[in-house]
């Protein structure tokens, strides 16, 4: 257990952020193999992921056991950031955070939202992965550029990454030491990275494929032997107390993945959680607050079951619907049940993955398939992204979720467009500020107590969504079904 001061406030958590000078220099790849190393080790280990992103986190929480949490600067401030870092690493003996981009890249010139903010936020120290591909000497200023770039930014040490030969390295080593003064963390010779494979919206999620997800976990197993993990984790233990202005929120913490230990005692209402292969997209955060509510937290496999559980709300979250269109189609009498119990009233609550789910199909290569229907239109799915970043909406009207006139921030990853929309007593729930939606102006639609939107939340940047969601299917729980008392336009 870690030693902190409760009086003073400050916790002493060995953190360290693993950056890179830009994408696709190996940052996720090192990021796990160390995860993986660590574990092996026999500590506990923290993961956390600056930004906003399910799949990489997937990849981290199968590794470490423990749920990767999102550290972002757009959706979250600062207090915000640190108190949830604590509460989630308290217990842990090493948190890391897997950064994103480049580690000075943010939304606009002042690095607004970057890898190198959330290191500020947390007061970590950051080890930068450098893809050395055909380069000696100039690494070194490189590297010193980063070093130097904000002086607020720790960059404590580096990991090379896909070093040719001996003497390449030699010469790496070399500029490093003599110009740059920080240490070489890790060598990883060129080809002995291993490579989760990519689809359209990044990784392919962990819970989709054991095969690969045992291949993944024997590689990463690996990379123990190309980090010097002591001096890792001497740079972690280096870090600076972290002092926080509140002690942090005393509520249901996911330890382990999955909702075990999230049931309160006394439950107001029982939410379904869409848990499966093609809906995999929620953050621990969000299933936290929803348990926090008073939410009994009741999994549902859309691809197998063939009615609703006994619930009052439920909740559909993001992932690849697409994927597993057949087996979803082929599901109809959970689609009946969920259009069905729709129409009564059931309070809905869908995200991107579960807004596809609510149209009526998904057409994907050539193939259309069956959803539920619950809502009148279609989706197509299309080689671009249709809406990818960070999203800001302004509430246009009452729903069970938010009033009209508040502003909302999240963000979007789709290649899905919904079309042939056509149908009474629906209405748009947001304007678009930032970000495209559904249709570049309009996200979110509202159908009785039914909102689906391709806009992700954190619970931690919505604070009164987890109530309201209760709160609904309390409302619902609480009347005679069928008679409805439900949002209308």
């Amino acid at each position: 257990m870690k030693q902190y001061n409760k009086q003073d406030r400050q916790y002493n958590i060995p953190r360290l952020v693993v950056a890179a000078p830009h994408g696709r220099s190996g940052k996720t790849t090192t990021a796990i193999g160390l995860l993986s190393a660590l574990k092996t080790a026999g500590y506990r280990v923290q993961p956390f992921k600056k930004g906003p992103d399910f799949i990489d986190p997937s990849w981290m929480t199968r590794i470490t056991g423990r749920p990767c949490r999102n550290l972002d600067s757009f959706l979250m401030d600062r207090a915000v950031i640190r108190a949830s870092f604590v509460r989630s690493a308290l217990d842990a003996d090493i948190a890391v955070v897997e950064g994103a981009m480049g580690l000075y890249d943010g939304v606009d010139l002042e690095g607004s939202g970057s890898t190198a903010e959330i290191a500020k936020a947390i007061g970590a120290p950051v080890v930068l992965v450098v893809d050395t591909t055909r380069m000696t000497r100039s690494v070194a200023a490189m590297v010193s550029g980063y070093i130097h770039f904000d002086p607020e930014v720790r960059v404590a040490g580096v990991i090379l990454n896909k070093v040719a030969r001996p003497r390449h390295e030699q010469m790496l080593r070399a500029a490093i030491e003599r110009y740059c003064g920080i240490p070489v963390l890790g060598v990883i010779p060129k080809g002995k990275q291993f490579n989760i494979p990519d689809r359209h919206l990044g990784l392919v999620p962990a819970a989709e494929d054991d095969e690969l997800a045992a291949a993944v976990d024997a590689a990463g197993g690996t990379a123990g032997a190309y980090l010097d993990l002591d001096g890792i984790i001497k740079v972690a233990r280096g870090a600076a107390p972290l002092v926080l202005d509140q002690p942090p929120a005393n509520a249901p913490l996911m330890r382990v993945p999955g909702l075990a230990g999230l049931q309160p005692e006394q439950p107001r209402a029982r939410v379904a959680v869409f848990l499966d292969r093609a809906f995999t997209f929620y953050y621990p955060e969000n299933l936290e607050a929803l348990a926090a509510a008073g939410a009994e937290l009741v999994p549902v496999n859309a691809l197998h079951e063939d009615r609703l559980p006994d619930v009052d709300a439920a909740y559909i979250g993001g992932g690849f619907p697409e994927m597993f269109a057949a087996e979803l189609g082929a599901n109809g009498d959970l689609r009946r049940d969920l259009r069905e119990k729709i129409e009564t009233g059931l309070p809905v609550y869908a995200e991107c993955g579960g807004l596809m789910y609510l149209g009526r199909s998904v057409a994907w290569h050539g193939e259309k398939y069956p959803m539920t229907g619950a809502l009148p239109f279609d989706v197509t799915m299309l080689e671009k992204p249709q809406g990818h970043g960070y999203i800001t909406l302004q509430v246009l009207r009452d729903s069970p979720y938010f009033t009209a006139g508040e502003h909302v921030r999240g963000h979007e990853f789709h290649h899905s467009r919904v079309e042939n929309l056509v149908g009474e007593n629906i209405g748009f729930a947001f304007r678009v500020t930032k970000g495209y939606g559904i249709d570049g102006e309009y996200d979110g639609l509202v159908y009785k107590n039914v909102l689906a939107c391709y806009t992700h939340l954190h619970a931690l940047a919505a604070p009164d969504w987890a109530q309201r969601l209760v709160a609904a299917g309390e409302k619902y729980k609480g009347e005679k079904k069928g008679t409805g008392s439900f949002f209308a336009f």
